[in-house]
């Protein structure tokens, strides 16, 4: 499959939903015109890869993607994940189910959301799923593709040893894992070059610190996960905004990042196409500004070595 270098991220357009708990885990409230505008725009602009999940919005984002999509539904590669379990009623996440009964029933549910026939990249979702689970539902994967339902599969996941287990199917086209410029993944990059993997990148602009839009301190509305944010995310302080310590690193690397005319997202996005051939970030958007950014950074191109070879001194790497 061919995709163009960037990729649009839709979890945030999946709207608020949250935990039995009450934690939330969207990117707070959306308007879906300007989401299905926004989309509508990365079209036009050359963008060919968009990745969702099942369980964004409890199942909002997929209706979203599916709807603005519409006719042109062919003119994309659509990728989605399996594995959480929701109400679509209370858009809350309740449970994880690893079974391949699972798998077949979400895969069937997905297609439905999306309105269509089949997914091009099919990704389990459970990041820490036991490898010989993976490795039953990798084989059901590929049932899948012989069934005409999904082209390709592959595992979202930071573990390389994880990703190794799925790349051993046929049909296993890459993995999707986090990685930017502030936190970077070599032992998942190598992995991918020892493999031939496409690197799928999650969280390309550090959960937007890396957009150039926070400042320290700046609340959060109340339905943003990074404003209760969990051990994962890291950045970002309990209640109070973004983490001062890892804006000073954004301001020290902002010359490098922003040369060649580019925005501060730009300059990420470059960062990770000159850290790999194989990468393809997933930038998240809410807006038709956003989407128009985030695209804008392709006819920019890479950073160069040089101006790699300085982020690292910048970040004492």
């Amino acid at each position: 499959m061919r995709v163009s270098p960037l990729g649009f991220g839709c979890w945030a357009i999946g709207g608020e939903w949250q935990d039995a708990a009450g934690q939330p885990l969207g990117w707070g409230r959306v308007d879906d015109e300007e989401s299905v505008r926004a989309i509508h725009r990365a079209l036009d602009l050359g963008v060919t890869f968009f990745d969702t999940a099942d369980v964004y919005g409890a199942g909002h984002s997929e209706r979203v993607l599916g709807r603005a999509l519409g006719r042109r539904r062919d003119e994309v590669v659509v990728a989605t994940k399996w594995g959480n379990l929701f109400d679509e009623g209370t858009r809350t996440l309740y449970g994880q189910d690893a079974s391949t009964e699972h798998a077949r029933a979400a895969l069937t549910a997905s297609l439905d959301r999306l309105g269509t026939d089949h997914v091009d990249l099919y990704q389990l979702h459970l990041s820490d799923a036991h490898p010989e689970r993976a490795a039953e539902l990798r084989d059901l994967c590929e049932e899948f593709v012989r069934e005409g339902l999904v082209r390709a599969y592959a595992w979202s996941t930071d573990d390389p040893a994880r990703a190794a287990v799925f790349a051993e199917g046929e049909h296993c086209a890459g993995v999707q894992h986090a990685v930017n410029v502030l936190q970077d993944a070599p032992e998942m990059l190598a992995l991918c070059d020892e493999l031939n993997l496409a690197s799928i990148n999650r969280s390309p602009l550090a959960m937007g610190l890396l957009a150039g839009k926070r400042r320290d301190r700046q609340p959060l509305e109340a339905g943003d996960i990074r404003s209760r944010p969990p051990a994962w995310l890291k950045g970002f302080a309990d209640g109070s905004g973004a983490d001062p310590e890892w804006l000073g690193r954004v301001d020290a690397l902002r010359d490098v990042l922003t040369s060649g005319g580019r925005t501060l997202a730009q300059g990420a996005l470059a960062w990770l196409w000159a850290r790999s051939p194989r990468t393809v970030p997933i930038p998240g958007f809410r807006s038709v500004a956003q989407a128009e950014e985030n695209a804008g950074a392709i006819g920019k191109g890479p950073l160069t070595a040089r101006q790699l070879a300085e982020v690292d001194v910048i970040l004492g790497r």
